[in-house]
C-alpha cells in the first residue's frame, strides 16, 4: 500500500513539473527582443579573438563579414546602422548575440566598424533601423562591391 502511494505521488508531482514547460526559443530566453524600428545607442566592434568561431546561427564569425551581434534584434534581422558624428551608414545582417550582460546596442564586424569611421575610438553612437531584406540584401552586396573595388585600386 506504501509502494503504491509513493508512486501516485511521484507521476501526481511530475504531472506538474511537465506542465509548465513550453517551446520557448532559447535564442529568446532572457533577453529583451523588441525588434523597433528605430533605436540609438552605442556601438562596438568584435575583438579578434572571435574570428573562427561560431555564431549564434551557426556560421563561422569572420571581421571582414557585414554582420553584427546584437541583444534587442531577432537573428537574420537586416539593419542600417548610422553613425551619429559623421552620418556615415552602411547595412549589416544580425547572426549573433552579445554577452548578456552587455549593455551595447550592436558589436558589428571590424570591417563595419572601419566603414563607419569609428574603428580607432573603439565605439560610437549609432542609429540601427530595420530594414526589408531585399534593401539589405542589396545594400550589403553593394558594400562587398564597394570594398572589391578599393582592394583592387589598392593592388
Amino acid at each position: 500500500m506504501r509502494f503504491i502511494f509513493i508512486v501516485l505521488t511521484v507521476l501526481f508531482l511530475a504531472q506538474f513539473s511537465f506542465a509548465q514547460t513550453t517551446e520557448a526559443d532559447p535564442e529568446i530566453v532572457g533577453r529583451n527582443i523588441t525588434d523597433e524600428a528605430v533605436s540609438k545607442g552605442v556601438a562596438s566592434y568584435y575583438h579578434d579573438k572571435f574570428v573562427g568561431r561560431p555564431t549564434s546561427t551557426g556560421e563561422i564569425f569572420s571581421n571582414d563579414k557585414f554582420t553584427a551581434a546584437s541583444n534587442t534584434l531577432s537573428l537574420n534581422t537586416y539593419v542600417k546602422v548610422t553613425n551619429l558624428s559623421n552620418g556615415k551608414y552602411l547595412y549589416v545582417r544580425i547572426n549573433d548575440r552579445m554577452s548578456k550582460n552587455n549593455k551595447r546596442l550592436i558589436d558589428m564586424a571590424s570591417v563595419c566598424a572601419k566603414k563607419l569611421g569609428y574603428h580607432n575610438q573603439g565605439l560610437a553612437k549609432v542609429k540601427v533601423e530595420i530594414v526589408s531584406e531585399d534593401e539589405g540584401m542589396q545594400g550589403i552586396l553593394a558594400q562587398r562591391q564597394a570594398a572589391a573595388a578599393e582592394a583592387e585600386q589598392v593592388n
